[in-house]
């Protein structure tokens, strides 16, 4: 089992109350539906510049999408 990363998100939950897909949401941001999901699975943190567009996505803070839990 892959260890997961420090880095949680609320990306799913936000994602599913704005009614969106996967691949939605990552066309939207500019990447694959598959990053999308290794992101909402804590498999893959995604580049600064991705998280600041999820976060603009849903209309909210970077902070209130990712948290760092070392």
């Amino acid at each position: 089992m892959a260890k997961l990363l420090p880095i949680t998100n609320c990306v799913k939950e936000l994602r599913e109350a704005a009614g969106m897909t996967q691949a939605e949401l990552g066309e939207h941001v500019g990447v694959t539906r598959q990053t999308i999901a290794a992101i909402e699975q804590r498999r893959y943190s995604p580049s600064l510049e991705t998280a600041f567009r999820i976060a603009v996505t849903f209309n909210t803070n970077l902070e209130a999408v990712f948290e760092y839990q070392p």
